[in-house]
């Protein structure tokens, strides 16, 4: 199953653990790295088109896995 998405789908990095709605959300911000990630909060996250309260776990361990979190309210 070969799907126009797959080829904007990341190979090795927490984008491609995304839905792809969240994914997109995610690079309509410019947010394609942990780090940049880590300096929003999760309720400026939360408050993209296209990120849901599911895509959170997921992004937590990404941030997790490389020593960081979300920045504070």
């Amino acid at each position: 199953m070969n799907t126009p998405d797959k080829k904007q789908k990341p190979a090795d990095d927490f984008l491609s653990l995304l839905p792809s709605p969240a994914r997109r959300a995610l690079l309509f911000h410019g947010i394609d790295t942990v780090e940049k990630l880590a300096s929003y909060t999760e309720k400026e996250i939360l408050s993209f088109h296209g990120i849901g309260p599911a895509s959170m776990p997921i992004l937590r361990q990404a941030l997790n896995k490389e020593e960081l979190k979300f920045k504070e309210q």
